[in-house]
């Protein structure tokens, strides 16, 4: 029978906490192979923690290979030989809360549904028709680039034209310094899959991006939160984290952050890459959502000349998801050897998707749709604001530009219950759980402005403050 004692005066996470304890009595054979542990709603109610806790604990368990997840049934303790270590066992996602839950949710969902917490604009809000005449430009050319395999660091003019672009922002590069990646996530995972190691700690935002958490979950990381203020993380919590923990790399955006949508100020900046030379890590910088910024603030990878920064981005945001367009620049060496997990994983990246994008840059219609999505998203914003306002919610952060706003209901101090309502009336919500390393409990919520004039999370919102 599980038996734990968790303590809530430490520094110790609690899953951290229920990771070891479980692991202990598996190890000394309490817990016996096939033995199933207490319901996640059950274990929350039993230990006083949230179920998002439990969930995060799970998970973590089956990853290294004490558990088993079987759909439908729970989690239970996986058999192994006593005379060798306990075999790995293939995580199974099968959780009502977690950070696929919310992906999944915002990417399946039907379309009646109000998306309001999505990652992504209105497809009507891009330049669709734009890349139908790129497609027909490509097709009507003698060029067999429609049928071969591409290059394998990809399409060379658009490399050519994101190191003009870096340029002007004021990081001198070179083509064999660019990537080009399926979107910025499969950059993201091979910069985790080249950099850790199970049990590396690795520095995150907190909040922060939640999707690539669950990425570096799988690698095996330990995350630690650097908690997010309105001038970045908190120069501070980072000196004495990276003290502590000696991690691998830093992952953190340094304009228009998700979900907080705050902008890096360059005294924190510099404090950020003096505290990375100090402690000997990389710093992992992603700027996905960069082009939704009228005046560019400071970048890490300005500061550091791509020295130690690695820097992310995609055009996923502004022109399409689907075309899966992104990249990575970095130090050659590092380029090179990203390029060659990136064929050992997935091959080349699609040099037809490449060309669409660089049609568009060279073309000049990237900047005139990207200057008309900023007037829309500036309209969309105040619109918002005012609608929280009304609905009794605040925003501690107002940001100049981007997408999101990051928002708790007053009174509320835990959003699990407003997002599950939200839920039932046909409105998803990202809570701010899954934004947290560790999905500690959190009274915060995102939402995308876009979606924000819909007068279905008006109503939620107002009838929510009633109850």
């Amino acid at each position: 029978m599980l038996s734990l004692t968790l303590d809530t005066s430490t520094s110790l996470p609690l899953v951290e906490q229920i990771v070891r304890g479980v692991r202990e009595q598996i190890d000394d054979r309490l817990l016996r192979g096939g033995s199933r542990l207490p319901p996640i709603r059950q274990f929350a109610t039993h230990y006083g923690v949230s179920r998002f806790t439990v969930v995060e604990a799970y998970e973590r368990l089956v990853a290294l290979g004490y558990l088993q997840s079987r759909r439908g049934s729970g989690f239970y303790v996986q058999s192994r030989d006593d005379s060798g270590p306990v075999r790995a066992a293939e995580p199974v996602p099968d959780r009502a809360l977690d950070v696929a839950w919310v992906v999944r949710s915002g990417l399946d969902a039907p379309d009646e549904q109000l998306r309001a917490s999505a990652g992504w604009l209105p497809p009507s809000w891009l330049p669709e028709d734009e890349i139908r005449r790129q497609l027909r430009a490509i097709a009507r050319e003698e060029n067999p680039r429609l049928t071969r395999y591409g290059n394998s660091m990809g399409y060379l003019p658009l490399r050519e034209q994101i190191c003009v672009r870096l340029a002007a922002r004021g990081v001198a590069a070179q083509p064999e310094q660019v990537l080009l990646t399926q979107g910025a996530s499969q950059a993201l995972d091979l910069v985790a899959r080249h950099l850790v190691r199970p049990g590396d700690a690795v520095l995150v935002d907190d909040p922060g991006y939640h999707a690539f958490f669950g990425n570096l979950r799988l690698q095996g990381a330990r995350l630690i939160g650097v908690p997010r203020t309105a001038q970045g993380p908190d120069p501070e919590a980072l000196e004495r984290l990276a003290a502590e923990h000696k991690p691998r790399f830093f992952y953190t955006q340094s304009a228009l952050h998700n979900p907080t949508g705050t902008d890096l100020s360059p005294a924190v900046a510099h404090r950020v890459l003096r505290c990375a030379e100090q402690h000997d890590f990389a710093i992992l910088e992603d700027d996905v959502f960069g082009g939704f910024q009228p005046t560019p603030t400071v970048r890490l990878a300005t500061l550091d000349q791509l020295a130690r920064v690695i820097y992310v981005n995609s055009f996923s945001k502004t022109i399409s998801a689907d075309l899966r367009v992104g990249y990575v620049a970095a130090n050659p060496a590092l380029i090179a050897a990203l390029r060659d997990l990136k064929l050992l994983t997935n091959n080349t990246s699609p040099e037809m998707n490449e060309s669409v994008v660089h049609g568009m840059l060279i073309g000049g219609q990237y900047r005139r749709h990207c200057e008309r999505l900023r007037e829309r998203l500036d309209a969309a914003r105040a619109s918002t604001l005012r609608m929280l306002e009304r609905t009794g919610c605040e925003v501690p952060y107002v940001p100049s530009a981007g997408v999101f706003l990051w928002v708790r209901k007053t009174g509320v101090e835990d959003a699990a219950p407003l997002v599950d309502a939200a839920a039932q009336a046909g409105i998803l919500l990202a809570p701010g759980q899954t934004f947290r390393p560790q999905m500690q409990a959190s009274p915060y919520f995102r939402i995308n402005i876009a979606y924000g004039g819909d007068r279905r999370l008006e109503r939620f919102l107002s009838q929510y403050a009633q109850g």
